[in-house]
């Protein structure tokens, strides 16, 4: 039997299994984090660290009406005592808290440099001062009067508070921002005004639906203002669930700057964005070209915030640059909403807002009955006292007499006048000079003020009604301090609907500049910069040549019909550069290799396409409704083989030409002509052994036009088209004399 090994160091030693170890370890960890560290207290909005930072300063003295102190004195008060964590993350946390632009109701009041909106770091805590503002006082108001719980601080030398008795409701107030283990935390500012009337509304009626609440809480008040677009159903449905998110805008005005020209000035940013960081990303979107509507940006703020934006050109819509720049930079954010807090101090739960808001005045509540049992105590213990003086002074004589010849008086005070330990204490202890006959009247009077007192707290504890009635008054007298009249508690974010734009943003950003497009014969696509008249002098592959050269610009949409009867959508700023042959188009969108491209032409939205195919079926089709959104196209026209699309023309004019493989003609009306979106279509010619050649669509007025090999124009007016007008569907009569020979009009767009 082999005997057990010896292990270094004082046992004794057990094993563990290894899982059960780290689940263990990882549960506690999580535990700590969620509890202590990352989610605020639904009753006060507070995390530990930042109690522990004010709970130190109300411990140093630090009252708004008080001095400042050296912010280093505070944190080392904090770490010392409350909080072993490191230095720079508990002035990074004070400093925050009196950052106004980073708070919506600062609650450290700070003398020196606090860092900045453009994201500069605070001076050193041995160079900034601090003390409490009146809203972290009243977050602390009552605490000493036995309004909340106290705990051992980490080592059990000092007592912390739990939880702060919060005569503010800090929590939505100033949100809160936190991530834990497997949860995180996320609650915009808002408005203490409009939480004092919702509160005021739950305190008369505790059944309020969260429809009427979010009448009074509108929404977000930002410590930085802006704009807020979220539409309204959104929001509220962002409050009734706890999850959501308010889109935010920066606020911004147009300013003319003479002779036609103007500039924008953008006065307000979303909060928590970093102005010297916006204005780095703006000023690199210039560089890479990426906004095109913009010239120049320029800050020019100093106390307030003014950062100026010039057009590229004074014919630029501010409306559409701005909406470039939403899109683009951070001058619209979206902040999210994640009401998940501890409730009690111990639960973590995402919250509704009426949930939080019916919490937090619970929780006044309990601080109330607490407040006044331990008013009632102290004078309880006041009346016994008083009590005792006055038996006292009704006994004056045998009460000195006592005092001066018996051994024991206070034994013999409690046996002659029936007194308690604590009344015969307090006698002992009477001075000479307040035996005087003034000194009994006041004790009478305040004996009498106490007693009334007593029997309101009483009566108070025992009803429902008198609580919240004192609540009200409480929650009324906030309102009061912190008004929309105030400046501090006016409106800072206001709400707008975003607006509408109808023109393509995407293509807004592109640069416009003419190109010419060239498609081979095979296939082949490229982008020439400028619009090319000589095609003469292009090269192509052996074997190609040049099927059509488009004039069109980088902002537009070309179309390309396909004998399959679909049409595919190219962006003019994707196509390939003029250097080389370019490249195949079956590349750039999925088409069957047993087909082929019939045109291509630039997309012009509102016009008419008259497609057919080589069988002579046709209809006439919206062009809006032939753009396609994918790779694969848009099926128009439905073709069955052997008969493939071979026609499109845009539709101008009142009557429809048709000319086959036989060289016939027939001209009918353009009425009698189908409109659909998709489909085989009607019969326009009519032809036993050949198909459709050509097809054109012209006005009577102005007559049929073709072009011949060498390029001349000619024109037949109406009067000699007639013997030619038939009706739909019919075969025709042999073209014109002069009519080309293959049996085409010449290009259609």
């Amino acid at each position: 039997m082999s005997e057990k090994p010896i292990l270094p160091g004082p046992g004794p030693i057990e094993p563990v299994n290894l899982k059960d170890a780290l689940e263990e370890r990882y549960l506690a960890y999580a535990l700590s984090t969620i509890m202590h560290r990352a989610l605020p207290d639904v009753r006060d909005g507070l995390k530990p660290v930042h109690r522990r930072i004010l709970f130190a300063m109300r411990e140093l003295g630090l009252n708004p009406e008080a001095g400042y102190r050296k912010c280093a004195k505070i944190v080392g008060e904090t770490m010392g005592n409350f909080h072993p964590h490191g230095n720079q993350a508990i002035y990074d946390a004070l400093a925050r808290l009196a950052q106004s632009f980073a708070v919506r109701y600062p609650l450290v009041d700070g003398q020196g440099n606090f860092g900045n909106i453009d994201g500069d770091n605070p001076a050193a805590d041995r160079y900034t001062e601090a003390r409490l503002t009146t809203v972290a006082a009243e977050l602390l108001d009552g605490i000493d009067e036995d309004t909340v719980e106290f705990r051992p601080n980490y080592d059990g030398r000092e007592q912390e508070p739990s939880v702060l008795p919060a005569a503010f409701p800090n929590l939505l107030a100033n949100g809160s921002a936190g991530i834990a283990v497997g949860m995180a935390t996320n609650i915009p500012p808002h408005n203490v005004h409009e939480l004092c009337d919702a509160l005021l509304h739950l305190i008369k009626h505790p059944n309020a639906t969260i429809e009427k609440l979010v009448e009074f809480i509108p929404g977000p008040d930002f410590p930085t203002g802006g704009i807020i677009v979220e539409p309204r159903e959104q929001i509220l449905e962002a409050y009734k669930t706890g999850r959501g998110g308010f889109r935010q805008r920066a606020k911004w005005e147009k300013e003319d700057t003479g002779r036609g020209t103007y500039q924008i000035v953008v006065t307000e940013i979303p909060y928590q964005v970093q102005k010297a960081k916006l204005v780095e990303k703006l000023a690199e979107l210039l560089t890479e070209k990426k906004v095109p509507l913009l010239g120049d940006v320029r800050d020019e703020s100093a106390e307030e915030i003014r950062l100026v934006l010039e057009p590229k050109s004074r014919t630029v819509d501010p409306l559409l640059l701005m909406e470039s720049l939403f899109r683009l930079t951070e001058l619209e954010v979206r902040f999210g909403l994640n009401m998940n807090v501890l409730s009690a101090g111990q639960i973590p739960n995402v919250l509704s807002i009426k949930d939080v808001l019916k919490q937090w005045l619970e929780h006044r509540i309990e601080v109330l009955v607490r407040r006044s049992q331990f008013r009632l105590k102290k004078i309880e213990h006041r009346l016994e006292v008083l009590d005792g003086y006055l038996i006292a002074y009704l006994n004056i004589d045998e009460v000195i007499r006592i005092v001066r010849f018996e051994d024991e008086p206070k034994a013999k005070l409690i046996a002659k006048f029936n007194l308690t330990d604590v009344q015969a204490e307090a006698i002992l202890n009477l001075r000479l000079r307040s035996l005087a006959k003034l000194e009994e009247i006041e004790i009478k009077a305040e004996h009498d003020k106490l007693s009334k007192e007593r029997r309101e707290i009483k009566a108070l504890l025992k009803s429902d009604d008198l609580q919240w009635e004192r609540i009200t008054d409480e929650v009324k007298g906030t309102r009061d301090r912190y008004s929309k009249k105030t400046e501090l508690g006016r409106r800072r974010s206001a709400f707008a609907d975003a607006p509408e734009i109808t023109i393509d943003l995407d293509q807004a950003l592109i640069e416009k500049e003419p190109i010419t497009v060239i498609f081979s014969e095979k296939g082949w696509i490229r982008a020439l910069r400028g619009h090319v008249d000589d095609t003469s002098k292009l090269e192509f592959k052996q074997g190609d040549s040049l099927k059509r050269a488009v004039k069109a610009s980088t902002t537009d949409k070309l179309l390309v019909f396909a004998t399959n009867g679909k049409f595919f959508t190219l962006e003019g700023s994707q196509l390939p550069g003029g250097r080389g042959h370019g490249e195949p188009l079956r590349l750039m969108v999925d088409m069957e290799e047993n087909h082929d491209f019939v045109d291509l032409f630039v997309y012009e939205p509102g016009r008419k396409l008259l497609v057919a195919s080589n069988g002579g079926y046709g209809f006439i089709v919206p062009e809006d409704d032939v753009v396609a959104s994918t790779r694969k196209g848009k099926q128009v026209l439905n073709v069955t083989e052997p008969d493939e699309a071979k026609l499109c023309v845009p539709v101008d004019g009142d009557h429809v030409a048709c000319v086959s493989d036989g060289r016939k003609l027939i001209i009918f009306p353009l009425d009698e002509v189908n409109e659909m979106t998709r489909g085989k279509g009607v019969i326009l010619q009519r032809s036993k052994d050949d198909g459709l050649a050509d097809i054109r669509v012209f006005a009577k007025k102005d007559g049929l036009t073709w072009l011949d090999s060498a390029g001349r124009t000619f024109t037949l007016g109406w009067s000699d088209l007639k013997e030619w007008v038939g009706q739909r569907a019919q075969s025709g009569r042999v073209v014109p004399k002069g009519f080309p020979r293959s049996n085409k009009f010449g290009p259609a767009f």
